[in-house]
């Protein structure tokens, strides 16, 4: 049996040992700034990611490094309050172990969320972007080597990876708040630094709208496992050589605590869509 998965077997075990029957329907992954909407689960178990036999650890700023099981609007969730990030050394399986435990744990849903640097020039800091589509310049795939046959395909179809039913909810909730959700395309780049001006203008020619260090592998590993996937990034600020000043995490974390009610507000209305 593959190793990745006896070791995803021992975590998804342990989880399920500190959860009772509790049966998580949708999985939420928080990103930067936007950890603050796990505090409104409701009757949370709480477990930390070092808890977890051979679990990777958050250690970027802004992310708590926990999974909290309860319920949120009127959905039974688990949320990932801080992700794992492939710069911060870990490889791209163990950056997406999260998922695919959630994905064993039962979650047919994930909701994915990041705070992303603003390409598209008609956008401004703390826009709400739908993710339509992504591109993956990670240089790496979370499926490379054998496939785990028990979680997916060896070669899953990505045509539509981003589930347009769920699209089209999140754009009707949109509507009923009020909300201006735009829409665009995500592209994914290794990090930790921050993109060159140059590197920006070459990734506006590819298409895209949005950039930031996260989300794609996740959402392949989604994909894998057969979740449907909703994403949703924060932009948090504008992508290198847009605007005069530089660049900042301090920006990010700033701008994401100013939205952090409105889109607090929109991820629970869309959760509520779950039990419609």
């Amino acid at each position: 049996m593959n190793n990745i998965y006896n070791t995803l077997l021992k975590q998804r075990d342990y989880i399920k040992k500190h959860i009772d029957n509790f049966e998580p329907k949708v999985g939420l992954v928080l990103g930067s700034g936007l950890g603050e909407l796990g505090e409104k689960v409701e009757e949370a178990i709480v477990i930390d990611y070092d808890s977890i036999p051979e679990f990777p650890v958050s250690t970027a700023p802004g992310h708590k490094g926990r999974f909290l099981f309860g319920k949120l609007g009127n959905c039974n969730v688990v949320v990932m309050q801080g992700r794992i990030h492939h710069y911060e050394g870990y490889s791209l399986q163990q950056v997406c172990m999260p998922t695919r435990v959630m994905a064993m744990l039962g979650c047919d849903n994930l909701i994915i969320t990041n705070a992303a640097g603003g390409i598209n020039t008609s956008f401004v800091p703390g826009d709400l972007m739908l993710i339509e589509d992504h591109i993956n310049l990670m240089g790496d795939n979370p499926l490379i080597g054998p496939n785990i046959d028990e979680l997916g395909p060896r070669f899953p179809d990505m045509t539509a990876a981003y589930n347009p039913y769920l699209k089209k909810a999140a754009l009707d909730c949109a509507q009923r708040s009020n909300i201006d959700l735009k829409r665009g395309i995500y592209v994914a780049l290794k990090g930790p630094s921050y993109e060159t001006p140059a590197e920006i203008r070459m990734l506006r020619a590819l298409g895209a709208d949005a950039v930031g260090m996260s989300t794609v592998p996740e959402v392949i590993t989604a994909v894998h496992a057969g979740m449907k996937v909703l994403g949703i990034s924060c932009i948090t600020n504008m992508a290198a050589g847009i605007l005069p000043h530089p660049l900042s995490h301090q920006e990010v974390m700033e701008t994401a605590n100013k939205v952090a009610k409105i889109f607090q507000n929109f991820i629970i209305t869309i959760l509520n869509t779950f039990n419609s």
